[in-house]
Formats: structure tokens, sequence, C-alpha cells
């Protein structure tokens, strides 16, 4: 199974993914299109500078710009599940709130490790490395505990700067690559959204959302 991690500032590490365990975004089979543009992607297209992307959900729409000019990997690997229809009828499936605050945290969405909507994963490119920062409304990449790892899982922040999620000394923290630029009302309704007390297990438990809000597509934008 592969675990994805969250560094608190108090050292504790939570599980950003549900990651394997076949959940809600599970249950969705790639189209023939996909695996046709599986098939064809020897030679992907360069990386634009900077590309935004259309996430249409059951509560609204949400644009997120990728900065493809500082984290081209990351860019491009979340391109590429775009371009394949790997996000379409996935969710956003955790609301992470932060605790003592009002309105901060991070919502979690995309393939939940989904074996058949899956690219390979890539590696990481920390934020020392990027220069970008985790603040309101960032966009950035679960992972595989280590550094490794980042495949079709994301996660946005909401409420205010999180620095414990950039890289500082040893740990690398996580890829951010990109902001949202409209829909961040959308996605503070995702996280204020109700939450099971019993799903999730560790440091996910009590943050899995009820009702998994559905990515319908994601595509980009002309």
């Amino acid at each position: 199974m592969i675990r994805c991690f969250l560094p608190l500032a108090a050292g504790l590490l939570i599980a950003l993914g549900g990651c394997g365990d076949g959940g809600p975004a599970d249950n969705g089979a790639v189209n023939a299109e996909s695996a046709v543009a599986n098939t064809a992607a020897a030679r992907p297209p360069p990386v634009p500078n900077s590309a935004r992307v259309r996430l249409t959900t059951a509560l609204g729409d949400i644009v997120v710009e990728l900065d493809g000019r500082h984290a081209p990997l990351t860019t491009a690997n979340f391109l590429a599940y775009v371009d394949q229809r790997r996000f379409d009828g996935t969710v956003f499936y955790r609301a992470s709130r932060t605790p003592g605050t009002q309105g901060r945290g991070f919502v979690q969405g995309g393939i939940r490790h989904a074996l058949r909507r899956s690219l390979p994963p890539i590696a990481h490119e920390p934020t020392s490395r990027t220069g970008l920062r985790h603040g309101d409304g960032t966009i950035s990449m679960a992972r595989r505990e280590g550094g490794a790892g980042a495949m079709g899982d994301f996660f946005i922040v909401v409420g205010g700067a999180m620095p414990s999620m950039d890289a500082h000394g040893g740990d690398e923290g996580f890829a951010a690559f990109g902001r949202v630029v409209e829909g961040m009302d959308v996605v503070r309704r995702i996280l204020a959204a109700p939450t099971s007390d019993r799903a999730g297990s560790g440091a996910m438990r009590g943050q899995m959302l009820e009702a998994p809000v559905a990515i319908v597509t994601a595509r980009r934008e002309p």
C-alpha cells in the first residue's frame, strides 16, 4: 500500500492519500479514449510555462493555473491525467480541517491510486527547488513517504499559508505546482462539508467526506 504523508510543525505525519484501499475513486474505469491516449503518450507534448485546468465538480467549477515554468515535471504529470481523462469521474474525498481554526486546512481529491487510472509515479519537485510555496489556494501533490511517488492524487490548501508543507531541512515536503484562480468558494465548501467519524484510518480518521464531491470532468482551458 502506498502511503502519502503531510508533516506538521510538531513532526506529526498525516496520511495525505486514501491510497490503494479501494475507496470511492476506485470504481470508475478508464474509457477507450484514455486507453488510446496512454498508448500514444511515448512523446508527450512540451510543458507550457502556464496552463489552466477547469475541474467541473458537483458543487461548481474550480480553475487551477499550473506553473510549468517552475514545476515542469509535476505540471506535465497533472496535465497527462487531464488530457487522458483520468480525473473524469473521480472525487474530492477528504477534508482535513486544522484543529482550533476556522476555514483552514486542505481538501484532497484524485484517483485514490486506482490502478486502472494510474500513470507511473514521478520524481519529486520540492519547493526548495521550484521556489513555490504552500499558500492559500495552492495545489500540490500527495506522494509516497520518502519524497517520490506522486501519481494522481492532489490537494488544495485552504485558509492561509502552510509552511509545514514546504521543504525544510531534511524534510522534502510536497510538490506545489500551481494555484486556484477561480472557485475558491467551492473549495471552501468542500472543506466545510460533513465528514464521517468512523471512516478512514490513522490520521485520516474523521477526515473522509460523508458524501464525496464528484469531479465530473477536468479539462484544459483554451
